[in-house]
Order: structure tokens, then C-alpha cells, then sequence
């Protein structure tokens, strides 16, 4: 063992003076330690989940199934944990928000940067999307670089081609492969964005009020609700529709 790495400390390594020093509450509310808490840990584990679509992206190019599988399994695993993150919020009363709303400012949880790279690299390219990423100014690096890149359901129908796989085949034959549970994973990916949103929908309806306006000017639940239905895998789930609704 090293000299340095000897007098590494769980506190040390994990910066933990620094990090917990990062929650700066702006009233004297006791609640708004929760609020930047649970905000700040979902940037935290967006990190990780950019990370990990960096690892599925050269999975994807390099043709290697099961290792996407792997990193699918764990995206699919971190994106549970910042959907139950949300349950925190719940138990925020709508009173004790609103004595401490007014010192949030112009800031919004439209603003993430990394919520928004990680949309563009899941596959979101719809006009309304790019329309909001450009509202602000210059597209920031971390998104551009997501939408420089094909959205993942391409990348998974190229590794289809490149083993001579049609889509239509996944759902035939009484064996899965492993793409077929790759195609699966991707799905449930999908499903556990959506469950997601909905969840913040839920989340700001209650906190907020269905009508009223999200913190920054944003249209708080009434944008959100719009973005339920959005799919990052609408060839995926038309052969899935095919295939069961042909009763095959």
C-alpha cells in the first residue's frame, strides 16, 4: 500500500467535508434542507446514469450484447432509485413549500442540465424538446454531446443488422436471446422514465396545485403531464404491439 493511499479516510476519500457543506438553505425553514437534498442527490445519481449510457453507448458499438444487458440492468436499477427518491418530497406539506418558494428564484428543475443530456442521449429529438434546450441560450456541452450521438434505439437496431437480426425475429422461437432481453431491458428503461415522470407530475400537483405555475415561470404539472407519453423506443414497442396483438 502506497503512503498516500494509507492516510485516504472514509471522509477524505468521499470529500465529505466539502459535500456537506454543499446544502445552503436561503430561509429558516427546516424543510428546505429536505428540498436541496433530494434535489442535489438526483444530480448526483444523473452523473452515475450518464456514465453509465457513456459505458452502453461503446457497448452498442462495439457490439457487445451481454455487456449492454449489464449496463441496461443497472441503468434500469438507478433510475428506481431516483423515482423513489421523490417519495421524500411527498411528505412536504404545500404551506411549508410556500414559505420558502419565493427564495428559489428564477431556478427550476426544467434547468437540469444533466436530466436533459440524458433525454437527448436516451433518443429525445422531437421538435419541442430541441425547441426547449435552445429558449436558454447556446446548448450546453454535456447535451449537444448526447445529441451528437445516434439515439440509443438506433444503436440497438445496428446491432441487430450486424448479426442479421429483423426486429420481427426477437419474438419468435421458443428460446430468448440475449438481444431479446436486451430489447426488454430497453423497454423497461422506458417504462421506468415514464413511471418517473409521472411521479413528478403527481409530485408537483400535490406540492404546487394542478394549475398553478412551476418555480423558474415554468408551466409546472401541465408541461410535465405533456411529457409522459414521449418514447425513446417507438420501434421497439410497435413489433412488441405486433407480435401480441397478432395473438402469435
Amino acid at each position: 500500500m502506497s503512503e498516500d493511499a494509507a492516510d485516504v479516510t472514509y471522509g477524505s476519500y468521499l470529500a465529505l467535508d466539502k459535500l456537506l457543506e454543499l446544502q445552503r438553505p436561503r430561509s429558516a425553514h427546516a424543510d428546505e434542507l429536505l428540498f436541496i437534498i433530494v434535489h442535489q442527490a438526483s444530480e448526483l445519481w444523473f452523473k452515475e446514469i450518464l456514465h453509465e449510457v457513456d459505458l452502453l453507448v461503446a457497448a452498442f458499438v462495439d457490439h457487445e450484447a451481454e455487456f449492454a444487458l449489464f449496463r441496461m440492468g443497472r441503468i434500469n436499477a438507478l433510475m428506481r432509485i431516483v423515482s423513489a427518491q421523490l417519495s421524500a418530497l411527498e411528505t412536504l406539506p404545500p404551506q411549508h413549500f410556500a414559505e420558502f418558494r419565493q427564495h428559489l428564484g428564477s431556478s427550476s428543475g426544467s434547468q437540469s442540465v444533466q436530466f436533459r443530456a440524458i433525454e437527448a442521449a436516451s433518443g429525445l429529438r422531437e421538435p419541442h424538446f430541441m425547441n426547449v434546450l435552445q429558449e436558454h441560450g447556446p446548448i450546453p456541452a454535456v447535451i449537444q454531446r448526447a445529441l451528437d450521438r445516434p439515439p440509443l434505439q438506433d444503436l440497438y437496431l445496428d446491432l441487430l443488422r450486424a448479426q442479421s437480426i429483423e426486429l420481427e425475429q426477437l419474438y419468435m422461437g421458443e428460446r430468448p436471446t440475449t438481444l431479446f432481453f436486451l430489447a426488454e431491458a430497453l423497454l423497461e428503461y422506458e417504462q421506468q422514465f415514464g413511471q418517473w415522470r409521472f411521479k413528478h407530475v403527481q409530485l408537483v400537483e400535490r406540492v404546487l396545485g394542478p394549475l398553478t405555475g412551476g418555480t423558474g415561470g415554468t408551466l409546472g404539472a401541465k408541461y410535465l403531464a405533456r411529457t409522459i407519453d414521449q418514447k425513446f423506443f417507438p420501434a421497439l414497442w410497435a413489433v412488441r404491439a405486433k407480435f401480441y396483438g397478432s395473438g402469435a
